[in-house]
């Protein structure tokens, strides 16, 4: 009986743990499906600019600074103690003002293909990040830096088929080594019309006359509308008369060679859909141009000459944000976009092998952060299109990844630039305690009150000791792919800053600075 009695006790307790452990089994898997369920969720949706991280603050408004660098002409409110007026004379041979505008890179040329790019990309930023910018003070200085380039490209358009492309002789201009101040050499200019055409070149000045003319639509409508009408006149020129700027004029093939220029067509008719909401724009990148230069399916960089990746990130707006009818014509464009951004994800199961050992995007041993700059700047709105449009996920060969996969791996290429790299170095002049010394540039190696002409400024390039003045905002070439950097005035490989690269910094920091829900429309 005693036995009994407890073999039933013993059974018992045993049910009761088995009804136990079946229980808290459903509460696990109940709670396992919550969160995966919860992790389907998209993100909140960021409302006005939250609150500032001081990093990218900083840095913005550094990087800002070097448009005023490399500004030419009769300067307005100059903030920068060692510079001065400079090409005032330039386009007088053709009756034009061409005094604006800015200098390339380290040197004194105007060169109008990466010269519009700088214009359209920071066209971009202001319009994706403008309230960004302004919650630290920098959207107005955008606004000044993006005139003083489009009121140059404005005079560069004097008829309907004729665009100067080019201020300066390279070859004259490099075998100076002045300040743009004092500089005397002849100062040619090149053009391109319908007997000598350059679609890619005109096609992008192009996209720079639509994206900055919805910039200034609001502020001012007058020079909105002139910018919109150079641009259509622009791309209907560049459209009918096609044809390479750099086989048509292969002087600059050394310099500034274009690869092609049917992704400048899409780019620039991309820009004018959103300027105008004229559907044959729409029809344009849809149609036969679409499929004849889009690369759909093969994802590309970013870059002066390659304007794919870009083109189809800012046509995925439409996606995200137009209506039904136009999202699917424009469909294949995302797709191509998604596949862009699988590849920057470092976990993605496609992700690209193009990177240094530290994570840095890595295409190119010139100019190398362009690449990882650029690749940033499309990953943050990417993400930012993403999370004002409570998209969840985006799917990577089958591996999905979230708004903040993309975000974590902008900052990671801002980080780096910003000294979060084996140097423990900034590659951004002025910010940090350390960044280069010795940049390949000219104003900022000679003395402000220096008398140099053309040839005895060279020995400031030979000299030992830093640079007298701070080339500030400058974003140098970067490092070589083992994550290395010679600090030397003559590594122009590595030393010299560039225009449009700081577009590009300023587009990726504004971005960073803060979060704030994406602009669903231009207009």
């Amino acid at each position: 009986m005693g036995e009994k009695s407890r073999s039933r006790g013993c059974c018992g307790w045993f049910l009761v743990l088995v009804i136990l452990g079946l229980i808290a089994g459903a509460i696990v898997f109940a709670v396992k499906k919550k969160s995966s369920h919860s992790d389907d969720d998209p993100a909140p949706v960021p409302g006005p600019p939250g609150a500032i991280e001081k990093k990218y603050s900083d840095a913005l408004k550094m990087a800002m600074r070097f448009f005023d660098v490399q500004k030419s002409g009769k300067l307005v409110d100059n903030k920068i103690s060692w510079r001065g007026d400079s090409g005032l004379k330039d386009g007088s041979e053709a009756n034009l003002d061409l005094s604006k505008g800015m200098y390339d890179a380290g040197d004194h040329m105007k060169f109008g293909f990466p010269m519009a790019f700088t214009a359209t990309v920071l066209s971009w930023a202001i319009l994706e990040y403008g309230d960004q910018m302004d919650a630290v003070g920098q959207l107005d200085p955008a606004k000044d830096s993006l005139k003083w380039i489009t009121d140059y490209l404005i005079n560069a358009h004097p008829a309907e088929n004729v665009l100067y492309i080019q201020v300066g002789d390279p070859k004259v201009d490099h075998a100076c080594w002045d300040r743009p101040e004092t500089m005397a050499e002849k100062r040619p200019l090149v053009q391109i019309n319908a007997s000598v055409p350059g679609t890619d070149v005109a096609a992008e000045t192009a996209a720079a006359m639509a994206s900055a003319s919805l910039v200034y639509k609001k502020s001012d409508p007058s020079y909105s509308n002139k910018l919109l009408k150079h641009a259509e006149e622009l791309f209907s020129f560049a459209d009918g008369n096609r044809g390479l700027y750099s086989i048509n004029i292969p002087e600059v093939q050394t310099y500034y060679n274009s690869s092609g220029y049917g992704d400048e067509l899409l780019w620039a008719a991309s820009w004018l859909y959103h300027a105008t909401e004229d559907e044959a724009y729409l029809d344009y990148v849809a149609g036969s141009n679409g499929k004849l230069y889009a690369k759909w399916g093969s994802p590309t960089w970013f870059s002066w000459d390659d304007k794919h990746a870009a083109t189809q990130v800012l046509l995925s707006r439409l996606n995200f944000f137009g209506s039904e009818g136009i999202s699917k014509s424009v469909q294949v464009y995302k797709k191509t976009a998604e596949a862009v951004m699988c590849g920057l994800i470092p976990e993605s199961p496609t992700a690209t092998s193009s990177r240094t050992d530290n994570g840095l995007i890595w295409v190119s041993e010139w100019n190398s952060l362009q690449h990882p700059v650029s690749s940033a700047f499309l990953a943050s709105l990417y993400g930012d299109y993403m999370l004002t449009s409570r998209t969840a996920k985006l799917s990577c060969s089958g591996d999905s990844y979230t708004p903040a996969d993309l975000r974590k791996f902008a900052k990671s290429q801002a980080d780096y630039v910003l000294g979060n790299n084996p140097l423990k170095m900034s590659y951004l002049v002025g910010y940090g305690d350390k960044f280069p010394q010795y940049v390949h540039h000219r104003g900022a190696s000679i003395p402000a009150d220096a008398k140099t002409k053309c040839n005895d400024g060279f020995k400031w390039l030979d000299s030992t000791e830093p640079n007298p003045n701070i080339a500030y905002g400058a974003l140098v070439g970067g490092p070589f792919l083992n994550d290395t950097y010679i600090d030397s005035r003559n590594n122009s490989m590595q030393g010299e800053p560039s225009t449009y690269n700081s577009a590009l910094v300023v587009g990726l920091l504004s971005s960073l600075v803060t979060t704030s829900s994406a602009v669903q429309s231009f207009t």
